[in-house]
Formats: structure tokens, sequence, C-alpha cells
């Protein structure tokens, strides 16, 4: 029995401060197979290398992000489909990775309407977009570094819609929120560009 490739797939988070809406990175496969096809960023799992280094290195190298721009990582889950590749057996770990501001030429698109992808991509990012809505409130790694450590309610909101691929009910949402340990709702208000009104904001404390 042929012993299977691993290689490492990132699901490569895009939630800027004047983005509406969550968005993950793609890029033009540059060889076979599919070549020119958009693919997630991926790269074969070195010898010795650990997942979040090789995750790192696919969102650097596949989509041009500066490393300093590349900030926390987590796993998600693997495809071991046994024809995934046409290359032969290939196992896929997905992992995700969040990315700061920066001015690389990444391709950054929506959940709602991802375009055809390689391989079994699109299969991919649905489970990931699934799972991300999940953890998104709970992995308070993963949600920090989206949000940041102080955002308008309406912030969460945009985040969670992009993320859940519907838009949350208010009070559910708020109800979460108050839930979260050390994350506090200010007695500030912002305004914000999607609705022109002020919006509570809530802040991580420094033990949160």
């Amino acid at each position: 029995m042929d012993q299977s490739a691993v290689s490492v797939d990132v699901v490569a988070l895009r939630f800027w401060a004047d983005d509406a809406a969550a968005t993950f990175g793609i890029a033009a496969r540059g060889h076979e197979p599919f070549t020119g096809q958009v693919a997630l960023p991926g790269v074969l799992l070195g010898r010795g290398e650990r997942l979040a280094d090789a995750a790192i290195r696919a969102v650097h190298t596949k989509l041009g992000v500066p490393a300093a721009a590349i900030g926390p990582v987590g796993q998600l889950v693997t495809f071991d489909e046994p024809n995934r590749d046409p290359r032969g057996p290939t196992l896929s770990i997905v992992m995700w990775a969040v990315t700061e501001p920066h001015g690389g030429p990444a391709q950054w698109v929506s959940f709602d309407e991802p375009p055809a992808l390689a391989f079994d991509h699109n299969s991919i990012v649905a489970a990931a977009r699934g799972l991300l809505s999940g953890l998104l409130w709970k992995d308070l790694t993963l949600t920090r570094s989206l949000l940041g450590t102080r955002f308008p309610a309406t912030r969460a909101v945009d985040l969670t819609a992009s993320l859940l691929g519907t838009r949350p009910d208010a009070a559910n949402l708020n109800r979460t929120l108050a839930g979260i340990p050390g994350l506090e709702k200010t007695d500030q208000r912002r305004r914000t560009k999607a609705t022109g009104r002020p919006a509570a904001v809530w802040a991580f404390t420094e033990d949160g």
C-alpha cells in the first residue's frame, strides 16, 4: 500500500477595519495539476515540520502575505478521500489563519460566492465555514485576532453573518457576547459606516 502524502491547506481569513465581511484568500496555481486554476494556499508538510509552520509557509508563499502579517493559526479538519489529488493519495490537514492588513497580491473572496476551486477545495471551504462559525465566540484566540480587543457591536454582527451565512438575531448575539469571559460591554459608542448610527463598543479585558 502506497503511503499518502500530507498537505496543509489553509483557509486564510481577512476581516480588516474597512471590510464588511470576512473573506478568505486564494491564488492561481503555477504548476500541474490544475495550472492556472485558483485554489487555497497549500504546501506539502515537510519532514519534521510543525503544522502551524507549514500553514504560515503556505500563506506566505502562495498568497504573498508577509510573514509579519500572518497572525494566529489553528487546525480545523482532515480530508482523506483517496482520490482527492490526481497525483496520488494525499491527506489534507486544513488549517485556519488570520491575516493582518498588508499590501500583498492575494485575492480575497466571499464565503457566500466562492469561485470554482482546484482539487476538493470548495468542499474544504464549505466545511471550514461551518467549523469556523462554531469556533467564533468560543475560540477566543480566533475571535480576538479577527475583531481586535475593542469592537462595535455592528462588527460582531458582520463577522458572525459572513461566517454563519445568515444575519444573527441581535438579542441572541448580545447574550452570547455577555456570556464570554473577559468580554465586557463598555459605556462607549462608535459610529460605523454600515449603519451610520453609533453602536455599543465591546472590549476584552487584559485577563480575557
